[in-house]
């Protein structure tokens, strides 16, 4: 016969704090699946807890994992980020539990690719570490990862930065095999890239009502569309990524002309503070923005690096070069012409906002010699639109009507000698 043993006073507590932690992450991965991504991996740590506490002198953030992890500390500057990479991790505490406060005015992660995940804690200003340690758990049963923050000097945040010596694993070369390729692509076939927005670290928007995060939704839709073009003879379409992982601007860009894009088509969902405003809109690239809504949203758009911890790198200066100017006019030329192909499409079968054709400075839409649009399946701050953006069958039906597009603009791009 067992005998009953009564936890001390404080383990119960612990233990129904893992409980909720593990159900948090329980209930997150169901989401996903729900969605179609694949599932975290069964050896990734878990951090199932975490707290913050401070002001704006000195913050102190703990977060609980079930097995030790190892971790490292970097520093990053415009503006003052401090960044924790970690071995792959499934976050399965609630949002609220690390909301910001003290010095730091915002706090993302997620994963980074299949094998590590970021915490990145921007600053309100500059600032230090001046403890960062793993603790064993007083019942034996987990870790905890301890950083404590503390207020410095504009001086010394640049010396930390300057001192430290750090190769961002996302920067280092990939080998060529490791770039997503069409499947069976032959010689002639129209090859179209798929970008899901957003990813790993990166959530994007968050919905009204079921607080999907954008990373997901998109990544379901790009997957649905993929697979409805490759059922088209000579059209071949892959995904820029497959899982959830952070991709940055400029590597989404390069993937689609690595693999001879002749499209690229990058998904988003936004989100707007005008919660009545609903439906698609189609955006290609412009250095003025045709209005307000989409420069702010192009604004978002390109913080993604930065949300992710990645350093700012200046971009080289414009080459004045007559061909590649003219390969620019031409690419948007054809930019144009797909998104009103789409826009046909949609017209009487999906919901659209007024002017749905926009324009703005997305990084994601600059290769020069890509036609590419940033479709905006609708905003998921409007819960009619994301309701629409959760069901399988409407996804379907935009795939459909999408592609039925791009086979009109690919008849056009031939019939006129491209």
């Amino acid at each position: 016969m067992f005998k009953r043993v009564r936890p001390a006073a404080g383990e119960s507590g612990k233990r129904k704090m893992r409980f909720v932690g593990v159900l948090a992450a329980a209930v997150s991965l169901q989401a996903t699946i729900a969605l179609g991504a694949d599932p975290k991996k069964p050896e990734a740590l878990l951090a199932y807890g975490a707290r913050i506490i401070g002001d704006d002198a000195r913050t102190r953030v703990v977060i609980d994992f079930d097995r030790q992890p190892s971790f490292s500390v970097h520093y990053i500057a415009n503006p003052e980020r401090i960044v924790v990479d970690l071995p792959a991790t499934a976050f399965g505490f609630q949002a609220k539990d690390l909301a910001a406060r003290g010095l730091f005015k915002d706090i993302r992660y997620g994963t980074m690719d299949e094998g590590s995940a970021r915490i990145v804690l921007t600053a309100v200003k500059p600032v230090k570490l001046a403890a960062a340690k793993v603790q064993a758990d007083e019942d034996d049963k987990g870790y905890r990862l301890v950083l404590d923050a503390e207020m410095t000097g504009k001086e010394e945040f640049a010396a930390l930065v300057k001192a430290q010596s750090w190769s961002d694993p996302a920067d280092r070369p990939q080998p060529a095999n490791a770039m997503p390729a069409p499947e069976a692509a032959k010689p002639g076939d129209f090859i179209i890239a798929v970008d899901a927005g957003h990813g790993g670290i990166d959530t994007g928007a968050i919905g009204v009502d079921t607080k999907t995060e954008e990373k997901q939704v998109t990544l379901a839709f790009a997957k649905a569309l993929t697979d409805r073009l490759n059922r088209e003879h000579g059209i071949k379409a892959f995904l820029t990524r497959s899982e959830d992982e952070f991709l940055s601007l400029a590597e989404r860009v390069q993937i689609a002309r690595q693999n001879h894009a002749g499209l690229f088509i990058s998904l988003h969902a936004d989100t707007l503070k005008q919660k009545d405003i609903r439906g698609a809109t189609v955006y290609t690239i412009s250095d003025r923005a045709s209005d307000k809504l989409a420069a702010d949203l192009a604004e978002r758009e390109n913080l993604s690096d930065q949300i992710a911890g990645k350093e700012t790198v200046a971009e080289p200066p414009a080459v004045a070069d007559i061909l590649l100017d003219l390969t620019r006019r031409e690419t948007q030329a054809f930019s144009i012409s797909l998104a009103e192909s789409v826009l046909g499409s949609f017209k009487d079968q999906i919901s659209t906002i007024n002017n749905p054709h926009r324009h703005a400075g997305f990084q994601v839409l600059r290769a020069p010699d890509v036609p590419s649009i940033l479709l905006e399946l609708g905003f998921l701050s409007n819960a009619e639109d994301e309701k629409l953006l959760l069901d399988e069958k409407w996804r379907g039906k935009m795939a459909e009507l999408l592609t039925d597009a791009v086979k009109r603009y690919r008849s056009s791009v031939v019939a006129n000698g491209g």
